[in-house]
């Protein structure tokens, strides 16, 4: 069952990113809803990057402590508890991170991912996945038999994804202006394409990942937008001749969210899914004659169950996604390249698998 010694990657206060030995958890240590996990595929997002360089997202979300990354997920379950009937060992599951309380107002009416008291795992002082066992409650455990460990990763982002498509609720045939090209903004140009959206562009300010979009998805548009605003608008509006029926933020950098501003059409919509700074200034007159509805979206709920049949269908792939793959033993080396633009890196992900 556990045959290894367990390891975890860390990062503190001091920003360093070392992989060390921790206590194996073994069955006698499962409650009767949790079930015990060897993970096997884990992806490093950029709130990983964000909380070994700087130490924080936002006021709230510090690393004040010795910390486990990591929240993208999949493994297999090695052991169950007494009251878990859904799954069995042997089973692969994709891993929901964030454990809600079911109690507070959020959760009773369905939004859990406000919930007040949520325990998402790698958001400090919750320690993450990036490890060789795990226990988790089963109910955040997702079978995913027919898919891989690799598929399995990448659901948490896609996750993240649908909730925006589901959010703004993207309709056939709309025009789509998706602000970021990294692996948030690939994803959300996959879901725009399989939802009927067309045309759609993709920006950023990396020819690479804009190559990798163009590669991947044939039938979006790129647009490198590394000049002044005025420059850039021409790029995305084709001199004005073109705007959008909808704009997916997916950077939140003030200057990407000001171009879509510009790009946007007459009553338009403004998604933000990227995280920025506390506090950003908004061409607010701009957005007020335009009358552009904006919506933020923090993270998200009930998704699961679909994004994987659309996976298991094929109606969305994202394998091509993941360009880069490491031992957990190699999670530093792993992070270097995650955390350098000019890697060529989109997705890293960071395996377990022998």
């Amino acid at each position: 069952m556990v045959s290894e010694k367990n390891i975890g990657v860390f990062t503190n206060p001091k920003h360093d990113l070392y992989v060390s030995e921790i206590e194996t958890p073994g069955v006698e240590d499962l409650l009767d809803e949790e079930v015990l996990i060897h993970v096997r595929s884990t992806g490093i997002c950029g709130s990983d990057i964000h909380f070994q360089k700087h130490g924080c997202i936002g006021p709230t979300m510090v690393v004040e402590s010795e910390h486990i990354l990591g929240h993208e997920s999949a493994g297999e379950v090695l052991a169950i508890g007494k009251k878990v009937t859904d799954l069995k060992v042997g089973d692969k599951v994709a891993l929901e991170p964030g454990v809600p309380c079911h109690t507070c107002n959020p959760c009773l009416t369905g939004k859990y991912n406000g919930c007040e008291n949520v325990e998402f795992c790698s958001t400090p002082p919750v320690h993450g996945f990036l490890r060789r066992y795990i226990k988790h409650p089963a109910a955040f455990c997702h079978k995913i038999n027919s898919l891989g460990y690799l598929q399995g990763a990448l659901l948490e982002p896609l996750s993240v994804v649908f909730c925006g498509i589901r959010h703004i609720n993207l309709r056939l045939g709309q025009s789509v202006l998706i602000c970021g090209a990294g692996p948030i903004g690939f994803a959300t140009a996959k879901a725009a394409e399989a939802a009927g959206a067309y045309p759609i562009m993709v920006t950023d300010i990396e020819p690479s990942k804009l190559d990798f979009i163009k590669k991947e998805i044939p039938s979006a548009s790129t647009a490198l937008v590394n000049g002044s605003l005025e420059e850039n608008v021409q790029k995305v509006t084709g001199n004005g001749t073109n705007s959008f029926d909808v704009a997916i933020e997916c950077t939140g950098v003030e200057s990407s969210l000001e171009l879509a501003t510009h790009a946007l059409d007459f009553g338009a919509k403004l998604h933000i899914i990227g995280v920025g700074k506390n506090h950003q200034t908004f061409p607010f007159m701009l957005l007020s004659v335009k009358e552009i509805n904006i919506t933020f979206q923090y993270r998200y709920a009930n998704t699961w169950p679909t994004v994987i049949k659309l996976v298991e269908a094929g109606i969305i792939k994202l394998d091509n996604l993941v360009t880069h793959r490491f031992k957990l033993e190699d999670a530093a080396e792993a992070f270097k390249i995650a955390g350098n633009p000019k890697s060529g890196a989109m997705k890293v992900l960071i395996e377990d698998l022998e």
